[in-house]
């Protein structure tokens, strides 16, 4: 990933929950095939796993499910299938990107100070994303009792993840969550036969959070005045973001200022 230094977001807690705010990500893998395109991708949704939640440092694994039929889940199978006949571990490293919800395009009608000073401004898209790389595993052998039992904790998981953080379906004044045993049972081992599993061991983290940081503090605000000025939800979305991320950045330059002293 790209990273500038104004940009990057360097804190491993953030970057996980960010992958949990944000979990349908774009699975991209480069096999080499004869009968398959070399490099694949697939949106689907993840569960991020990690065994110590206060940790600073640990990335987790990332956990997801593909269709069978997926000409993606295919070359996945083959390649594993190359180095022995069940579940396996692909050599090559293996990429998801994540992007946050909130994005647009920036006019320069925005730069009230630079544009009417000097002109010298273009437009710009702000956005925030994280990518992850890692070793992944391929777990597609319906006679391997493994898979069976890593499907069904993924659906059960994926969906507990769904139904209470997008949903917010919590119980209480809340309605309840649905549950994978709310189906019969053989409907659902059905289903699992039709889908392929993969778990990411995550090598690397990255993420960045480009919200107009680097502009001087006179463009943030009429950023922050122009998407405010749009009325509408994304519009405030924007807002809010470019001026949570100018604040963070200044008050790092304030810290580093101060111990300089």
């Amino acid at each position: 990933m790209y990273l500038r230094a104004v940009h990057a977001e360097l804190d491993i807690p953030s970057l996980r929950r960010f992958v949990r705010d944000n979990p349908f990500g774009l699975l991209i893998t480069a096999i080499q095939s004869p009968k398959f395109p070399t490099i694949q991708c697939t949106h689907v949704p993840w569960v991020l796993n990690v065994s110590d939640e206060h940790s600073q440092t640990e990335l987790g694994k990332l956990r997801a499910h593909l269709a069978r039929v997926n000409p993606h889940s295919k070359a996945l199978i083959e390649a594993v299938q190359a180095s022995g006949t069940s579940n396996g571990r692909l050599e090559s490293e293996v990429s998801v990107i994540f992007t946050g919800s909130v994005h647009s395009y920036v006019t320069p009608k925005f730069y009230t100070e630079t544009k009417p000073t000097t002109g010298k401004v273009v437009p710009t898209w702000d956005y925030s994303a994280v990518q992850v790389y890692g070793k992944a595993s391929v777990l597609w052998d319906t006679k391997n009792a493994e898979t069976g039992s890593y499907l069904q904790k993924q659906v059960e998981d994926l969906t507990k993840h769904a139904e209470e953080n997008i949903m917010n379906y919590v119980g209480g004044d809340a309605p309840t969550a649905w549950e994978v045993s709310d189906a019969p049972s053989s409907y659902v081992d059905i289903l699992k036969k039709g889908i392929i599993g993969i778990e990411i061991d995550i090598d690397r983290l990255e993420g960045k959070y480009k919200m107009s940081q680097e502009m001087s503090k006179g463009d943030r605000e009429g950023i922050i005045q122009g998407f405010g000025a749009l009325g509408t939800e994304h519009g405030e979305q924007m807002a809010r973001l470019v001026k949570e991320r100018g604040a963070l950045k200044d008050a790092k330059s304030a810290a580093t200022q101060y111990g300089n002293i």
